[in-house]
């Protein structure tokens, strides 16, 4: 177990332990973290009901996470180059898991804020170093391998972390959804004190010490945070319409657009933005943001239109989409092993074609009479592309990159998937809600007095009524409501299919990019293939 593999040159450097061993001990951070960032939805009204506050007010346990976990993404890399990788992850792990048992224990809404706020920002170092100890951990020919490791962990802990949530809360209380954490994070960290360790290249930047950009962190931390907060609570409050939301999103455009100005001439940037000149590396990126947009609205999607439109209580919802998961369980060891045989390009195009098809399917089999198990091999099918992108887009991110990059790519990868989750499920909210609104508004001008069918449909169903009993005021007044229910519904259903076919659309434009991503040599991981 600890023996050295051998090394071969000056410049290749071998942890001293297993790397499968380090592999799931960091893996096991990583679905912490992510957990975290979905376990909570199902636990608001408990919440709001205990600690006094109104619906509205608890959605800020979500945002104010995810606002400080959003910061940290993207500077993850230049903060393991200052602190050491080993002492940030660690730092991290306990900052993590010392604020999850203060959210716990938080007697108030506020205090539980304040406390999400750290969580967010011990959680946000998780997954990139996570995975640039990956990169680093193993060869080049193996990193497809360890991604897949890594991509159960991303993409199956958001799947089951409401349903998780929603049975801990039901039978214990909300407080155990952070209780949970403690045992995990205090046996991660002394395995991540005992098994990991820098290489060189990382000793040797926090040897060189790195200059702190005041102005870059304040630029992030203001563009990033009103964005987040823009992205979370703008459907709700009206996008433009709210001067809160109009204001966030000036002051967003300004940051960020300056933050990007200032960190291009910075020689020592807290984000490397130059290194988006690489076409390689922000395809990477954008095609990962759009990964994040796919998985998570999907994952909004399904379970909310089984629940709102067809009946489905959440448990029931949930095994509708557990078979998905069980599906991206299987398929991703696979994946990895399929990146040592095939270039990454071509696992990513057909990745995105397999989406794009599944989300396309969706828009013809989506209706308000849909089976249990059809809901299941429709969730089954939306997922089978996902399980194609992940890995391979993770590994294209490296290719041609230097190792001492390897925390910087890992922050910015990881980063640009957070907010891609931000944005889809922003997205399908904000399109359900108006498009709803639209298909209405046509349906009920077919709901006109002038109108035969509508007059039968009417008068049929108020006969029908009052032979159950009800006086004929009575039969016709509750017919009238339940002819525009049923309009409501009918809108709602095409509203999904519109989004759905938003999504496949989208995945679509993403299959073309896939073939302009640089060739890689499947047996060398990152490396890039000769001629």
């Amino acid at each position: 177990m600890s023996a050295a593999a051998p090394t071969i040159g000056q410049d290749v450097w071998r942890p001293k332990y297993n790397p499968w061993l380090i592999a799931v001990v960091v893996a096991l951070a990583a679905f912490m973290e992510v957990l975290d960032t979905s376990i909570a939805n199902v636990a608001l009204p408990y919440m709001a009901g205990n600690l006094g506050a109104s619906n509205d007010q608890s959605t800020w346990v979500l945002t104010s996470y995810l606002v400080s976990n959003a910061i940290i993404l993207p500077i993850s890399g230049w903060l393991a180059g200052a602190l050491g990788r080993k002492r940030f992850f660690m730092t991290c792990l306990t900052v993590f898991t010392v604020s999850s048992l203060l959210c716990g224990l938080a007697p108030s809404l506020g205090l539980l804020l304040l406390f999400r706020v750290l969580q967010g920002a011990g959680g946000g170092g998780l997954q990139p170093m996570a995975q640039a100890i990956l990169a680093d951990t193993f060869p080049p020919q193996q990193r497809g391998l360890a991604f897949a490791l890594y991509g159960i962990t991303a993409i199956m802990a958001p799947t089951i972390g409401p349903t998780l949530g929603g049975w801990i809360t039901f039978n214990y209380s909300w407080r155990w959804i952070f209780f949970i954490n403690l045992p995990v994070g205090l046996a991660t960290w002394f395995l991540v004190r005992r098994f990991v360790e820098d290489p060189p290249y990382v000793s040797a930047l926090k040897r060189a010490g790195i200059k702190l950009d005041y102005i870059g962190i304040a630029l992030l931390t203001l563009g990033i945070g009103a964005l987040q907060i823009l992205l979370d609570k703008g459907q709700e409050d009206d996008w433009l319409g709210s001067q809160f939301i109009t204001t966030l999103a000036i002051v967003a455009t300004v940051c960020l657009i300056t933050l990007v100005i200032w960190e291009w001439f910075q020689k020592a940037p807290i984000i490397d933005v130059r290194m988006f000149k690489s076409f390689n590396f922000a395809s990477a990126n954008l095609m990962m943001f759009t990964l994040g947009i796919l998985l998570f609205s999907s994952l909004v999607l399904m379970p909310q239109f089984l629940q709102t439109l067809v009946g489905y209580t959440s448990e029931l919802a949930g095994f509708a989409l557990s078979a998905g998961g069980l599906v991206l369980l299987f398929e991703m060891p696979v994946m990895g092993k399929l990146t040592t045989k095939f270039q990454a390009r071509y696992l990513i195009a057909f990745g995105w074609l397999a989406l794009s098809i599944a989300m396309y399917y969706s828009t013809k089999r989506i209706d308000l009479q849909i089976s249990f198990n059809a809901a299941v091999w429709l969730r089954i099918a939306q997922v089978i592309g996902l399980g194609f992108l992940f890995v391979p887009i993770t590994l294209v991110a490296y290719i041609g990159i230097a190792p001492e990059k390897n925390n910087t790519v890992a922050g910015l990868v990881n980063f640009m998937r957070n907010m891609g989750s931000s944005v889809g499920t922003s997205l399908v909210t904000t399109l359900i809600a108006r498009r709803a609104q639209y298909h209405q508004s046509i349906l009920v001008g077919y709901a006109r007095a002038d109108n035969p069918n509508f007059q039968n449909s009417l008068n049929g169903l108020s006969r029908q009524l009052a032979r159950l009993g009800l006086s004929a005021h009575e039969a016709h007044a509750q017919a009238y409501a339940r002819i525009y229910r049923s309009v409501q519904a009918q809108a709602a259903s095409l509203a999904y299919i519109d989004t759905f076919m938003v999504l496949a659309i989208g995945a679509a434009i993403m299959f073309f990019l896939a073939f302009l991503l640089k060739k890689n040599d499947p047996g060398g991981g990152g490396e890039i293939a000769a001629g």
